[in-house]
C-alpha cells in the first residue's frame, strides 16, 4: 500500500526525473523537475501492486525522462523489471559516497532525491545488468563461496593438527596443503572386501 505523497499529485506535461531508494520490503520514490526542483516523494511496497502504484505516481508528475535506481540487480531488481517493461529508461544510480552522505544526511527521501538528481545530471549512467549476466554470475558466486569454505576448513584443520597427537597428524597431515584432495568417505579406514556368492 502506497504511503501518502509529501506533496499533491498534479498531472502536467513537464519533463521529470525519478529516483528510487530500494529496500527489502519497501522502496522510496522521489520525483524532480528537469531543473532539479523537488516535486514529491512517497513510499511503496516491493510487490507487483506497489511497483504499479510507484510508476503511476511518477508518471502523474509529467513526462518521465529517466529513473535512477539504487540496486537495480539487488533490492531494486523487481522495480527495475517493472519499469523497463513499461518502457521507461532505467539507470543504475550508485549510492552516495561518504563525503556526500555527511554533507546531505542519510534518509530514504534524501537517497531517493539523490538518485533522481544523478539521473538528471548524467552522473548515473551505468548500464543495467540483464538477466543473462545475472544468471552467469550466480554459479560463479556459488563456486567462489565453495572455494572460500574449503580454504577455511583446510586452514582450521592445519591449525588443529599442530597440537594433535602424532597418530592423528600422520593420518590427516596431507590435509594441511590447500591443494591436497579432500578425503573420500571412509578415508583412513581399513579397506573392506566384498564377497560374492556362487
Amino acid at each position: 500500500m502506497a504511503a501518502a505523497a509529501r506533496e499533491g499529485i498534479g498531472v502536467t506535461t513537464q519533463n521529470v526525473f525519478a529516483g528510487v531508494d530500494s529496500h527489502t520490503d519497501t522502496l522510496h520514490i522521489a520525483v524532480i523537475s528537469d531543473n532539479g526542483g523537488h516535486l514529491a516523494d512517497a513510499e511503496f511496497t516491493t510487490t507487483t501492486a506497489g511497483y504499479a502504484a510507484a510508476l503511476a505516481f511518477i508518471h502523474a508528475h509529467g513526462h518521465v525522462m529517466a529513473i535512477g535506481v539504487e540496486g537495480t540487480s539487488s533490492y531494486g531488481a523487481g522495480f527495475t523489471r517493472a519499469a523497463c517493461s513499461a518502457g521507461h529508461r532505467v539507470i543504475e544510480a550508485s549510492r552516495p559516497d561518504r563525503a556526500e552522505r555527511r554533507r546531505t544526511g542519510k534518509s530514504d527521501p534524501i537517497d531517493a532525491y539523490t538518485a533522481a538528481r544523478a539521473a538528471l545530471s548524467g552522473r548515473a549512467s551505468s548500464a543495467l545488468k540483464n538477466d543473462t549476466v545475472t544468471g552467469i554470475h550466480a554459479p560463479h558466486d556459488a563456486a567462489r563461496s565453495a572455494v572460500k569454505a574449503r580454504t577455511a576448513a583446510l586452514n582450521q584443520t592445519g591449525s588443529t593438527l599442530i597440537t594433535a597427537p602424532e597418530a592423528i597428524r600422520g593420518k590427516y597431515g596431507p590435509l594441511k596443503s590447500r591443494t591436497a584432495p579432500m578425503p573420500r568417505p571412509g578415508y583412513g579406514r581399513p579397506e573392506t572386501q566384498s564377497t560374492s556368492r556362487s
